[in-house]
């Protein structure tokens, strides 16, 4: 039986995102595996590559053939290299980490509520001192005007 390493279509038209996995080469692209040893979503920014190594390092050692892509991504991951006894890859891209949402909503909401001193951006706080400032000038023209006995 001829074994080959390849991938299975998933995800919706437009969003492709692929298991590879180990499979019959006579089944159909989307039929059945014997095994799936990774992920690839190429929409991703950047690329989702996930590979079960041992496994992969496996099938490989026992006969089976990669397809063309996933030869590319098995080289992408250093799969490949191992196999073959050659120099790893520089390592791959890795997503930056996502900021917790779950933080955010609180210091948010702590702001809202007045409970956290957050500091205030630079138009904001330079508005809210203006007002404030032109609110005192008025009562210091009046207690002059007072403390000196004029009337109005």
């Amino acid at each position: 039986m001829a074994v080959k390493i390849r991938l299975l279509r998933m995800g919706k038209i437009r969003n492709p995102q692929y298991r590879i996995v180990v499979a019959d080469s006579r089944t159909k692209r989307d039929g059945r595996a014997i095994e799936f040893v990774g992920v690839y979503q190429p929409k991703e920014d950047p690329s989702v590559i996930e590979v079960k190594s041992e496994r992969v390092q496996y099938w490989l050692s026992v006969g089976a053939q990669p397809s063309e892509a996933v030869q590319r991504l098995l080289e992408l991951t250093g799969d490949w290299q191992k196999f073959k006894g050659l120099p790893a890859p520089p390592p791959l891209k890795v997503a930056a980490e996502r900021a917790d949402r779950k933080a955010a909503y609180e210091a948010e909401a702590k702001a809202a509520a007045g409970v956290a001193d957050t500091p205030a951006p630079a138009k904001k706080a330079a508005k809210a001192q203006a007002p404030a400032a032109e609110a005192e000038a008025p009562k210091a023209e009046e207690q002059t005007g007072a403390e000196s006995g004029e009337q109005a």
